[in-house]
């Protein structure tokens, strides 16, 4: 795992693949690998480079000045892509979306396309039962921890209410351990509970930001999951319709966490649109 520096503080990614850079964001306690199916998939044509934001899961707390509401994580996406000194970056969000208020603030002059996966959206915000199942463990004393006790054990993990309706397949329990070890920390609890008890704010932010999508003129795909309840399809409609060149695509047999359902068919799926003239 590389690491970068921002001014919230130290960014750790993993890093595949060789050509165009494609960077990869996920949501509240995950980790880069959450895209590594897909990435392992595109790397021979793609730089794929998937960063761990701090929502928990990350190895290092940041500053603890760190703006971590729904705007300064999206300038944390946008101070990554610069210290890296990338240029003509797909930029390609699940679950977490930081998209709509990076366009707002005029953050994307290194971006040359976005990739919706399955996302936050303004009537979406935040996503779901589990998304407000985030806001309740954040706001009560103990809750975090006990939050991640209840993501340890897979047959509670699987409750609707708690993560059955992010991944149809799954999380891989590996994975999911590797996920959650970072929370044992309080400092790493405080991050995560900064960004969640922001939501209320991030909420007005996400809806002062949706009118500006219009005025994105450069490509957008957005791929959303058919079965799963957590980001209604209505919403991933909308949210193709908001901008001015965008494409929908929607993938069956999957839930929210499309790289970890349906890995191949998302990768053919940014593939394609990637190669394509306006987004190189």
């Amino acid at each position: 795992m590389a690491s970068t520096e921002v001014s919230a503080g130290t960014i750790h990614y993993e890093e595949i693949g060789n050509g165009p850079p494609l960077v990869m964001v996920g949501g509240l306690a995950m980790n880069g690998r959450l895209w590594e199916r897909v990435a392992a998939e595109l790397a021979p044509t793609h730089r794929c480079l998937m960063p761990t934001l701090p929502f928990g899961a990350h190895p290092e707390p940041m500053s603890p000045d760190a703006d971590l509401s729904l705007r300064g994580m999206g300038r944390i996406v946008a101070e990554f892509i610069e210290s890296l000194g990338l240029e003509a970056v797909i930029l390609c969000f699940n679950d977490w979306s930081g998209a709509q208020v990076m366009v707002a603030d005029g953050l994307l002059g290194r971006v040359s396309a976005l990739v919706l996966v399955s996302c936050e959206t303004e009537g979406n915000y935040p996503p779901g039962l589990a998304g407000r199942a985030a806001i309740l463990a954040a706001k009560m004393p103990g809750g975090l921890s006990l939050m991640r006790r209840t993501l340890l054990a897979p047959s509670l993990r699987r409750l609707p209410f708690i993560y059955g309706q992010m991944s149809k397949r799954g999380v891989p329990d590996d994975l999911m351990r590797e996920w959650l070890e970072p929370l044992r920390r309080p400092e790493i609890r405080r991050d995560l509970r900064k960004y969640i008890g922001d939501v209320g704010q991030g909420r007005r932010a996400m809806a002062a930001a949706t009118p500006a999508l219009g005025r994105f003129e450069r490509p957008v795909l957005v791929v959303w999951d058919r079965d799963g309840s957590m980001m209604p399809n209505d919403e991933g409609r909308k949210l193709a319709a908001d901008f001015a060149d965008a494409r929908l695509v929607e993938i069956a047999d999957s839930y929210t966490l499309i790289p970890i359902d349906q890995p191949l068919e998302l990768a053919a799926v940014i593939r394609e649109f990637a190669l394509e003239p306006a987004a190189a």
